[in-house]
């Protein structure tokens, strides 16, 4: 099992047949072609039938052994315009080296045309990096990043980066990176995963004053390639509308789409790693998931002892992303690292999905610059090999998105032992207690008087042996309590939502927990 380090160091048919998809390729007689999307499909389509080769050369010396703090200080001249558009985003390469040795080609368009940025020492400036003799022109990057006004009109902040395999990453107004987005996950939680990357991309030009941006990719693995169109608009909540036409190379591979990765390490629900003055570390805290059936699904994330591996079944999802709520910077206190304002990722499916699952794998960590939280949508029958699967979504960055809660949420989990603090009631070692505070929608109205509210609790397995609603007036909104029996060793699914009368208030609060043994 793999655990991935990055911090620190750095709708449409699900299933078509190729022929249907693959544009033409007959051109204008008298118009020069412009390059597009088609044109990144055929050579996704092309590069299918190729054997695959991933034999990455490394990068000339010194930057074949550059540490992070070396490869740090090497940084793109601020001087240099490279989409030569007059517009106000700026586009940076990121330079190869440190654990980034792949050669990655960036190209622009303009005006239809796109062609190669090639390589030049006079992009760069090398900081501490001595370099003897001059790199050669055909080095390539390690990725790229572009800058947009995106906080302040005169001041060009980071929107997105582009840096390893295929991962991205992207922001809203007032967000500090946080979690990441991958181009596509391939055999996650299996000793099979390998990951795919992007060999080379396309940015388009955009207009003066445009805060929109289109970047095409090209991805490539031993499992399936792939043409992507990224358009990004930036804004208090950037979005990018993702379309994706893949080619598998074999059958029966499990791809996860529209993957995204994040970190847990320790919150309120789950305090078995400690870390000095900073209570909770986490990019994520919580799995947000609105089901094709129209419910609205919080499963809070954790940091386990083992790896765990949690499906929701689903036909035509709505939706998923992982979600950071806890925006107190009490909870971190963390001056450089900003945990408050990390962005949530959510994933809304253009079209029909179809049957399939959302898949959310925890790995254990005992370092927080370690992402051990993936969520990925998985289809139910894997993508034939040799056919086209195209598919497409939005995906959002942003803070509270108020849009996302239509009903009450869960804002905390608590864990504790099935007895009041004092009594003299006979603890049940096969018990535990849940606390689950819920904030929002119509519960405000309802702190005045708790006693109609009915908190609903499910288990799989187990007896539920006590329920209570109390008001909450701290968060304007409720705690539901309720005590769980379970047989050692067993593991239930658990299941809480709050109701008055016939009507639901809130999302569905869903928890695994493993009774433990001895």
């Amino acid at each position: 099992m793999i655990v991935l380090t990055r911090r620190k160091i750095v709708g449409a048919a699900l299933a078509a047949g190729a022929s249907s998809i693959l544009p033409a390729r007959s051109q204008p007689a008298t118009d020069a072609p412009r390059f597009g999307f088609d044109d990144v499909v055929r050579r996704a389509h092309d590069l299918s039938v190729a054997p695959f080769e991933d034999k990455p050369a490394s990068p000339p010396a010194p930057f074949d052994k550059l540490d992070f703090d070396a490869w740090r200080d090497i940084r793109s001249k601020k001087d240099q315009i490279l989409l030569n558009n007059g517009g106000e985003f700026r586009l940076e390469p990121f330079h190869r080296g440190f654990l980034f040795q792949r050669a990655v080609t960036i190209n622009t368009i303009r005006d239809g045309i796109a062609a190669p940025i090639p390589y030049a020492p006079s992009l760069f400036d090398y900081g501490r990096v001595k370099v003897d003799h001059p790199p050669p022109i055909d080095m390539g990057f390690a990725g790229f990043r572009l800058l947009y006004p995106l906080n302040d009109p005169h001041v060009r902040d980071e929107v997105i980066s582009f840096l390893g395999a295929s991962y991205f990453r992207f922001l809203g107004r007032d967000q500090s990176y946080g979690l990441s987005a991958r181009g596509l996950a391939v055999e996650t939680g299996t000793s099979a995963e390998s990951f795919p990357f992007f060999r080379e991309f396309w940015i388009e030009a955009p207009q003066a004053g445009d805060n929109r941006i289109t970047i095409y990719a090209l991805l490539d693995s031993e499992a399936a390639t792939g043409a992507y169109r990224l358009e990004l608009s930036a804004a208090q909540e950037s979005a990018l509308d993702i379309q994706v036409t893949l080619f598998p190379r074999r059958n029966g591979v499990k791809f996860g789409l529209a993957p995204l990765t994040s970190m847990f390490l320790n919150g309120e629900n789950d305090r078995r790693v400690l870390d000095g003055y900073r209570n909770e570390l986490h990019d994520s805290d919580g799995l947000l998931v609105h089901t094709g059936g129209g419910e609205w699904l919080w499963r809070p994330i954790s940091n386990p002892v083992f790896v765990r591996t949690s499906s929701f079944l689903d036909e035509n999802t709505r939706g998923f992303g992982l979600l950071q709520r806890d925006r107190t910077f009490q909870s971190y206190q963390d001056l450089d690292l900003k945990y408050e304002k990390r962005p949530s990722y959510f994933v809304e499916p253009a079209g029909d999905w179809g049957h399939g699952r959302v898949e959310l794998i925890e790995l254990p960590t005992t370092d927080e610059t370690n992402d051990n939280i993936v969520a990925s949508w998985t289809p139910a029958a894997a993508p034939e090999a040799g056919k086209a699967f195209v598919y497409a979504y939005r995906l959002t960055a942003g803070l509270d998105m108020p849009r996302l809660q239509p009903n009450g949420q869960a804002v905390n989990t608590f864990q504790a032992p099935a007895r009041s603090l004092g009594s003299s009631e006979r603890e049940n070692p096969n018990a535990r207690r849940f606390l689950v505070d819920f904030s929002g929608g119509d519960l405000a109205y309802y702190v005045a008087d708790p006693g109609k509210i009915e908190a609903v609790v499910s288990s799989t397995r187990g007896t539920v042996t006590r329920t209570n609603v109390q008001a909450n007036p701290s968060i304007n909104g409720l705690r539901a309590m309720f005590d769980i029996v379970l047989n050692p060793g067993e593991t239930a699914d658990l299941r809480l939502f709050l109701r008055a009368g016939g009507r639901t208030l809130t999302e569905t609060w869903t928890f695994p927990w493993t009774a433990p043994v001895g």
